[in-house]
């Protein structure tokens, strides 16, 4: 008989060391969050597509270059001038894909599974945008990058598609083979606010 896989969060192993950091850096909690369904989507924004995607998911396609905005339990992200990643906590990710897969389907458009392509990783509180300050080039400040807005960029020396989900409220979807060194940059740079006795 063959052995049971269980799925295994890409941060189990760092769990521990990221709840420890967020425990004595006061202004700073990091934690890996739960799996979504998450589907690539190709669609003209300009096209009826884009109105059938926005009733199906019960908010207009985000059109405005590195914006987001919420669905009923996810995002909507724009990736691209007709594409975007559109997440779901409570969607089956085949089942998600097969939806938006057939509202689509009528526009030339595509919808495409990438649920097990990216993790994320949480940072809020007060320190949050001056830790990603430190591995970031991007103008994070709330002027420049304020709530609903995204990019893809690099944390460290990793492409991340960040999220600002409120003044000091940041979402970094990363590859999932690039999750273990984004965690170490994110506890390597921390050090900076440790407080030495």
């Amino acid at each position: 008989m063959a052995d049971i896989l269980y799925r295994t969060h890409p941060l189990e192993n760092r769990r521990a060391a990221l709840a420890e950091l967020s425990g004595r850096v006061e202004g700073l909690t990091v934690y890996p969050e739960d799996p979504v369904a998450a589907v690539d989507l190709r669609v003209d924004p300009a096209g009826p597509g884009a109105d059938a995607v926005g009733r199906a998911l019960g908010t207009a396609l985000p059109v405005e270059p590195n914006t987001w905005t919420h669905t009923v339990d996810g995002q909507l992200v724009w990736l691209g001038p007709d594409e975007w990643l559109v997440t779901s906590a409570g969607a089956d990710p085949q089942e998600f894909e097969r939806e938006l897969g057939w509202v689509v389907s009528a526009y030339d458009g595509s919808a495409v599974d990438v649920s097990a392509q990216r993790t994320s990783l949480r940072l809020h509180g007060g320190l949050a945008r001056e830790l990603l300050s430190l591995g970031c080039a991007l103008d994070l400040r709330p002027s420049a990058f304020p709530a609903g807005a995204c990019a893809q960029t690099y944390v460290g020396q990793t492409v991340v598609l960040l999220l600002a989900l409120g003044p000091d409220d940041f979402r970094l979807f990363v590859r999932q083979s690039f999750a273990g060194y984004l965690a170490d940059w994110v506890l390597d740079a921390a050090e900076e606010f440790r407080a030495f006795p």
